[in-house]
């Protein structure tokens, strides 16, 4: 079934205020100092103890102001909730050939310890093999009871130290007592570093309110959810995306074709001296650049950020961590539900038998990757407007820690009813995907196209 690029919204009332998150973009000139709430739809959906909607309308939103500032029209672009909650979700509604994929494997979820719990993450094979080593298991059914006989703190440290990733999960007053969540707290949302653009390739604008974003071109060394989130975002908005990821180290196929809407991806081994040299070639022609790997992962191949902002000034640059790039786990490496875990989130989410729960979605996720988006659409206008550039930091730590601020709305939560997901064929089979929750002129956006086969395309510009 080819796409349709815009199908008529639905008109709703609002229905309360929603948290802010552009202080810091304000702060900096990035985005107007007022700006009209465009948003419509219900407030609450979900329920629980944690406002996940407000996270989710506010970064969505964000992302509506970005693109409306960049095409200099005042509310065009604008947010729908109930698409923002389906977009959220996203994980959940995928459908490849009929089948569900599992975001989750064996070895990953809450387990209880001598002195409480841990959160575990082991989807990719090298972290489950981490896991299984620190444990020095030979039956790996006996995993969890293995971890009764010792404490949740411990293990966790011993498990990063082998290069798996597990966290403790702390209530919020044990997290804000910790050194790490200190320093998270002292961090902003998100942090720019401006400089002046010097001589060389800058990204001209179409003016093009349909494909505002044509002729931008992105490098995008993200995964998972959050950084490809922000890469599809822009794709959708007319972005060139290039995905770059190491074959000795695949991506998830359920997670590549989630995020992958509208973009290429190819493989390079970066270790391999002509293939960084054609990794170089891309960058001196691009606009932008998404970093998300672990922290000092690409620091030896020279693509660490200074690096990259003293070789290529121009460059649009924003980048994720787990754990911002203060504290003692800012070089860990972290994701969406081990930050939920260590800082209180899960404590918040308990079943009535004491277990630690989750968000309804992964919404640290999903409200950074937008975030993201608007800050490379932010920064694409400052360098036209103000003629700087500038590098934007992220943190999923922030982002939980903004969530953990928000007071709870008096808005009843209400029924979201079934969700307007599409259907596209692909190379993988039929897809069923929530489409993206921006609305422009009324009108529900759809992503350009289907996800390419995984590392096919050639590492060249359109």
């Amino acid at each position: 079934m080819p796409m349709n690029r815009y199908t008529r919204g639905e008109d709703a009332s609002h229905l309360g205020d929603v948290p802010s998150l552009d202080t810091e973009f304000t702060q900096c000139g990035l985005l107007p100092t007022v700006r009209a709430r465009n948003w419509s739809g219900p407030r609450r959906w979900w329920g629980g103890a944690l406002d996940v909607e407000g996270l989710a309308i506010a970064s969505t939103e964000l992302c509506a102001a970005a693109v409306n500032q960049l095409t200099g029209s005042q509310d065009l672009f604008a947010i729908e909730a109930r698409r923002a909650a389906a977009a959220f979700a996203s994980t959940e509604h995928l459908r490849v050939a009929g089948q569900q994929m599992s975001p989750f494997g064996a070895y990953s979820g809450f387990f209880q310890t001598r002195d409480g719990w841990i959160r575990t993450h082991a989807n990719y094979v090298h972290h489950r093999q981490a896991l299984l080593q620190a444990l020095r298991l030979e039956r790996p059914e006996l995993f969890a009871e293995s971890l009764l006989d010792v404490d949740a703190g411990e293990i966790a440290e011993l498990i990063t130290g082998f290069g798996g990733i597990a966290a403790k999960v702390r209530t919020r007053a044990q997290w804000q007592a910790t050194t790490m969540g200190q320093a998270a707290a002292a961090e902003p949302w998100v942090k720019f570093v401006m400089s002046d653009v010097s001589r060389g390739r800058l990204w001209q604008y179409p003016q093009d309110v349909i494909e505002p974003l044509r002729g931008l071109r992105v490098v995008d060394f993200t995964r998972v959810i959050a950084g490809p989130t922000s890469s599809r975002t822009l794709a959708m908005l007319g972005a060139d995306v290039l995905r770059i990821d190491p074959p000795h180290m695949p991506e998830l196929q359920g997670q590549y074709i989630e995020t992958g809407f509208g973009k290429r991806s190819a493989e390079m081994d970066l270790r391999d001296q002509r293939q960084l040299n054609t990794l170089h070639d891309l960058l001196s022609e691009a606009d932008a650049v998404l970093l998300g790997y672990r922290p000092g992962a690409l620091a030896a191949l020279g693509l660490q950020t200074q690096q990259l902002r003293e070789r290529y000034p121009n460059l649009i640059i924003v980048e994720l961590r787990a754990w911002g790039d203060t504290g003692p786990y800012a070089n860990r490496r972290g994701f969406d539900s081990i930050v939920q875990a260590a800082c209180g989130i899960a404590d918040e989410y308990r079943d009535a038998k004491g277990k630690p729960g989750a968000l309804p979605v992964q919404a640290l996720d999903h409200a950074t990757g937008y975030a993201m988006a608007a800050a490379v659409m932010s920064l694409a206008h400052a360098r036209r407007s103000l003629g700087q550039t500038g590098h934007a930091k992220f943190s999923l730590v922030r982002t939980a820690t903004a969530l953990l601020d928000q007071s709870l709305p008096t808005t009843d939560a209400e029924p979201l009813g079934r969700p307007a997901l599409r259907k596209i064929d692909s190379t993988f089979g039929e897809l069923v995907y929530a489409p993206p929750p921006l609305l422009r002129g009324g009108l529900a956006l759809d992503y350009a196209g289907p996800p390419t086969p995984y590392g096919v395309d050639e590492p060249v510009w359109r």
